[in-house]
């Protein structure tokens, strides 16, 4: 594929799955390509890129380093998973920067990808975004540049939930229902048999020695929802607890920004949030209109690579129709 200086490549990495896009200074998609998980705090900085290179790969842009004809692209706009403060964004972007991918780089947090992806057309930056998938994120902004975030590395930044802590949750209250330190669950039935046993001690012993790879626990967080859609309490009161948790981190961030008693986008996005499960998001509707009363809720279903790509047209001054394509060909 040919050089295009006047285009962007558009990347999303996220936990589980990396996309990256090139565009068109007119919002076209020439060419996109997919790659595996994005965690640079257990690979290391430059072996997370190299995950970015796979998915370069696959969508035939393949460059070697030191080869080649150069940039790819005028401008890179990369939402990463993991990029949670300054310093990590710097380190990521000077290793992107070693690739020659573009003239410039830019790295975001990608819980910033969905904000842009769920603003109305046309809008201000001005809002607040959530993401809940594999973890669980919160970020706002403001046209004067003012932002608001959370550090979001898990349990010792007061994180709570996401895909994979409430698969940990329900396994957690599922084992104590079997072996009776904690009260009766459905889940004890249910978590073992959809991964094929028949008992919460022997998925436990499955689990610990390896025999289950630790990617399938996140199949159990709809088994979670299931089961507490169906009635049981103990299920029902995790669902609960994670509504109230994304009420919480976004209203705190309304509140930094002085966005609480103004009618302005909650944007939600991620697996769990796109799913739109009614005990979940019925919930945050309910306790979000309490604490935010004019705040308007838009869940995002599009890829999230779709807000990497609208901040790259962004930074590239692109015309009002070059938005309205690249939104139509993501749906």
């Amino acid at each position: 594929m040919g050089v295009n200086l006047c285009s962007v490549l558009a990347i999303d990495a996220g936990n589980s799955k990396t996309d990256v896009a090139l565009l068109g200074p007119d919002g076209s998609v020439l060419c996109s390509g997919q790659a595996g998980g994005f965690q640079p705090t257990r690979t290391g900085v430059a072996a997370a890129v190299d995950v970015l290179a796979e998915a370069m790969a696959d969508a035939g842009l393949d460059q070697q380093e030191g080869r080649g004809p150069g940039p790819r692209a005028e401008h890179v706009s990369a939402c990463l998973a993991n990029a949670d403060f300054p310093l990590e964004e710097r380190q990521l972007a000077r290793e992107i920067e070693r690739r020659n991918w573009g003239r410039v780089t830019e790295v975001h947090n990608d819980t910033f990808a969905l904000l842009r992806a769920g603003l109305p057309v046309g809008a201000e930056p001005r809002g607040v975004a959530v993401v809940c998938g594999a973890g669980i994120n919160c970020v706002g902004m403001t046209p004067d540049g003012r932002t608001a975030r959370f550090p979001a590395i898990g349990r010792i930044s007061g994180d709570w939930g996401g895909g994979g802590g409430l698969a940990e949750e329900a396994l957690w209250f599922a084992a104590r229902a079997e072996d009776g330190r904690g009260e009766p669950t459905e889940l004890a039935r249910a978590l073992p048999a959809h991964l094929g046993h028949d008992s919460m001690a022997a998925l436990i012993e499955a689990l610990h020695l390896g025999r289950i790879p630790a990617g399938r626990r996140h199949e159990l967080t709809p088994v979670l929802f299931a089961v507490a859609a169906a009635g049981d309490p103990v299920a029902r009161s995790l669902v609960h607890r994670q509504a109230d948790e994304i009420v919480a981190m976004a209203s705190v961030a309304l509140g930094r920004l002085g966005l609480l008693h103004e009618e302005v986008p909650v944007v939600l996005g991620g697996g769990v949030l796109a799913a739109r499960h009614p005990q979940l998001n019925d919930r945050i509707a309910e306790r979000l209109a309490e604490r935010a009363p004019h705040a308007r809720i838009h869940v995002v279903t599009a890829p999230p690579v779709l807000g990497a790509g609208l901040l790259g047209l962004d930074a590239l001054g692109s015309p009002p129709l070059a938005y309205g394509k690249l939104r139509a060909h993501f749906g």
